[in-house]
């Protein structure tokens, strides 16, 4: 077996089932589905997600990336997006690794291999790059420790190391360069973004998240633009439908109840912005959901 089918079999092993599988390896979650999934709202965590099998579409605004055992996602921001796995079967289900990217590694990383130039321009919080045989080779490792978990402490944090080096030495690596260092535009909009997630149920003025990020409020405007390729109200918009859904479908909360409780005033404005986002009423959006999940009403 070639190493791609060898990481395919390591993942499913280690998940038999359909659904997300926390592991024992720090930071590592693996995901297995074995049919196409409707699209879903999700917020990525700063993350790399590698594919050993089958092939899953992330939506971030208007721009979609399309990864599979070829091209691997990194995101380095928290952001709102809509995922759906698109090529999967019970013979050959979406199998995916999830790393946690440990950005203490990263800037120790990053100090001792500092880079030959530093490119100009802005990035957007997410990106594909191709996937090395040597990323892949780390990523079957990491994965094998789980058939030796007394292996986990000693080699683990190695062999996560080797793969966040993998990652900001390879080709298109400015994006994980950018997120080593502490004084990058991207990591002042990443704490405006902690900060958003943590009071998007009230009303947030763009001067305050601009402060946080330590920006002016027309150079923050642009710069979260570019790299979450939202305004900071659309991004806002998303946290709130995000939690909203997750209330009515998780918990069986009515659409209204939902809508105050992400900050909405008015039922009837909840449901525009919910339909606009979403394509139809949260009350139908919501049925629906439970419906395909096997939730009761």
């Amino acid at each position: 077996m070639d190493t791609l089918a060898l990481f395919a079999a390591a993942i499913a092993r280690h998940a038999p089932v359909d659904g997300i599988h926390d592991t024992l390896l720090p930071g590592v979650r693996l995901i297995r589905s074995s049919s196409p999934t409707m699209p879903m709202p999700v917020l990525y965590e700063r993350t790399l997600c590698l594919v050993a099998q089958g092939r899953k579409r992330a939506v971030l605004g208007t721009t979609a990336f399309v990864y599979d055992p070829a091209y691997y996602l990194v995101a380095s921001v928290e952001l709102p997006v809509t995922g759906a796995v698109i090529e999967a079967s019970p013979e050959r289900p979406y199998l995916c690794l999830s790393l946690d990217l440990d950005m203490v590694v990263l800037g120790d990383l990053a100090l001792r291999h500092p880079p030959a130039d530093e490119d100009g321009g802005e990035d957007m919080g997410m990106a594909l790059n191709r996937t090395t045989p040597e990323l892949l080779d780390a990523a079957l490792r990491l994965t094998r420790l789980l058939d030796t978990p007394a292996d986990i402490d000693a080699l683990a944090p190695l062999v996560t190391r080797e793969i966040l080096y993998r990652l900001l030495t390879g080709a298109g690596n400015r994006i994980v360069r950018r997120m080593a260092r502490g004084d990058s535009r991207q990591n002042q909009i990443a704490r405006a973004i902690v900060w958003l997630r943590a009071h998007y149920a009230r009303d947030c003025r763009i001067d305050e998240m601009a402060d946080v990020a330590r920006m002016s409020r027309s150079t923050f405007h642009a710069h979260f633009k570019a790299v979450t390729a939202m305004s900071p109200l659309e991004f806002r918009t998303q946290l709130r439908m995000q939690e909203a859904r997750r209330l009515m479908v998780a918990e069986g909360m009515d659409a209204a109840s939902a809508g105050y409780r992400v900050g909405y005033e008015s039922p009837s404005q909840f449901s525009r912005d919910y339909a606009r986002l979403f394509g139809v009423p949260p009350g139908r959006d919501a049925g629906r959901l439970r419906e395909a999940a096997g939730v009761a009403h």
